[in-house]
């Protein structure tokens, strides 16, 4: 993808009032991380022009502040 598409994308998100941040995670590649209603989707803009698309879909549930402490011990290392 060319930097005049990656700018088209980027100004489609904001004409159509998407949030999104810009990121940089990895030394080839420009991420968008965007947040709609009940998903998060990631974005990557690879040096060598190919794009990678991760979607996070939530499941609708929500908990109380005692998963903080599940979380924490599950993914602590």
């Amino acid at each position: 993808m060319e930097l005049k598409e990656f700018i088209r994308f980027l100004n489609r998100l904001e004409q159509n009032d998407i949030f999104y941040k810009l990121d940089k995670i990895r030394n080839d590649a420009v991420l968008v991380e965007i947040a709609v209603p009940g998903q998060r989707w990631e974005v990557e803009f690879m040096e060598d022009g190919t794009v990678k698309i991760e979607k996070f879909i939530s499941d609708g549930d929500f908990y109380d502040v005692k998963e903080i402490e599940i979380l924490i011990k599950e993914f602590s290392d």
